[in-house]
């Protein structure tokens, strides 16, 4: 367990910088999360490192610095701007001219009998239209935060398991290379015995060919390693991973709560809470589809010059449209299913999420028997097992094979904990990805 100013330092030293170009309803709404990931892949390591490592905080600032996938949102952000500028605006005033009578026949012939009106035209707005259409835009700037929340934990939860992905790789690689300091180990103790007369030259053999095994397998898992570099690197952008390694604990696994305490969270998600958006931007269609029901009457003013007496007069206009209602009603009704259709997607999307955290949990409570089993009695009992073996095969009781194979069986025991330990942190990862809060969150709050 983390101490308290453990937990106030990821607040104001590291939180601070990350959530700086970020609105403050999403840095409210992220903050947590970005406080639990830290927390569990990290182990308290903060500082950045001038020897070649990464840390996750690094890695959090170059991503949602330059991963242009939240970028777009500054676009739609600027456009959804230009539509309220527009939606803002009164009707449009217009000008227009007629002339009349001329180039006819009889007392119409030639211009001598024109009549020129110059007049001015625009429309009332009845209904509150103009403010229809700022709640419009308005509901629609509040889906888009929303939706920007979405992608923020998509992209805050890809990273995290790409750096989950780095530390196993690493932790893979130092057990392959462990591999080989024991298989050279075993080669000189099985030469050792060779050159006095005790195993036969076969052995020798055998053990040189597993030396080579285990010397390719650490060639594969350094490859292994530069692809899980790259991949995290791509997230800001970068094709050539200047850090050589990651900082973290793998095994600084947190037990968390019950199931159904974590899906009483999953309705603070981003992806459920762009519903309560999307309702309200449906809502506030409804009420500019409703106030187009209301016909808006279209006035005109102007003058008239009559050219054979060179008389002018006033000329005044009005007009509205009929059954503007009736002829409005199928939009209306598409409005109205529209927002209804809403809440049912938002029920089908919380029983979805709910068999994703099940899944999620489920596999995270495994894993996190596996690594208990492994590190108290699997692997210890494995250790001891392989230094009796040991030492029975130099004292001539235990044949190579028992050797190699409690070696082996060890070695197998601790790449299952990797194993076990990676899919903890990653299922749990995506708990909180789903829960859009942290796993330590009864933690975390004391320490406010």
């Amino acid at each position: 367990m983390k101490s308290f100013s453990d937990a106030r330092l990821l607040r104001s030293s590291l939180l601070r910088p990350i959530f700086s170009n970020f609105p403050q309803r999403l840095r409210k709404r992220l903050q947590p999360l970005f406080v639990s990931i830290v927390l569990i892949v990290t182990n308290g390591s903060l500082a950045s490192a001038a020897d070649g490592t990464l840390t996750l905080e690094s890695a959090m600032e170059l991503t949602l610095a330059q991963n242009p996938q939240l970028r777009v949102f500054d676009f739609r952000v600027e456009a959804l701007q230009g539509q309220a500028e527009t939606a803002a605006l009164k009707p449009a005033l217009e000008i227009g001219a007629d002339i009349e009578n001329i180039v006819g026949t009889g007392n119409v012939q030639g211009f001598d009998g024109a009549e020129l009106t110059v007049s001015v035209s625009s429309v009332i707005e009845l209904g509150n239209k103009r403010d229809a259409r700022m709640a419009s835009i308005g509901a629609r700037r509040g889906q888009l935060d929303a939706e920007r929340q979405i992608d923020a934990l998509d992209l805050l939860g890809e990273l995290t398991r790409r750096y989950i992905d780095n530390l196993a790789a690493q932790s893979r690689l130092s057990l392959a290379q462990d591999e080989v300091s024991i298989a050279s180990e075993t080669l000189q103790i099985v030469q050792d015995r060779a050159a006095a007369g005790a195993t036969p030259e076969l052995e020798v053999l055998r053990a040189e060919a597993a030396l080579s095994q285990a010397e390719l397998l650490v060639s594969a898992e350094e490859s292994r390693l530069r692809y899980a570099q790259v991949a995290l690197a791509a997230l800001w952008g970068e094709t050539n991973p200047t850090f050589e390694s990651v900082t973290g604990d793998l095994y600084q696994i947190e037990q968390t709560v019950g199931f159904e305490n974590l899906f009483a969270r999953v309705e603070q998600n981003p992806f459920i809470q762009v519903f309560a958006s999307e309702e309200r931007l449906r809502e506030a269609e409804v009420r500019l589809a409703r106030t187009q029901s209301i016909a808006d009457p279209r006035w005109s003013l102007g003058a008239r010059r009559l050219q054979e007496g060179g008389d002018i007069g006033l000329v005044a206009g009005f007009s509205i449209p009929l059954f503007s209602a009736t002829r409005n009603s199928g939009a209306v009704r598409s409005a109205i299913a529209a927002r209804d259709e809403v809440e049912v997607r938002r029920d089908v999307a919380l029983l979805n999420l709910r068999t994703q955290l099940f899944n999620a949990f489920q596999n995270r409570q495994q894993a996190l028997v596996t690594i208990d089993t492994l590190q108290t009695r699997t692997i210890p009992l494995l250790t001891e097992a392989l230094s009796e073996t040991q030492t029975a095969y130099e004292n001539g009781r235990y044949s190579y094979l028992e050797w190699v194979t409690a070696r082996q069986e060890l070695l197998n025991a601790r790449s299952t904990l990797i194993d076990a330990a990676t899919a903890a942190l990653r299922h749990g990862a995506d708990i909180e990805q789903l829960t859009a809060e942290p796993l330590l969150a009864p933690f975390i709050d004391q320490t406010n």
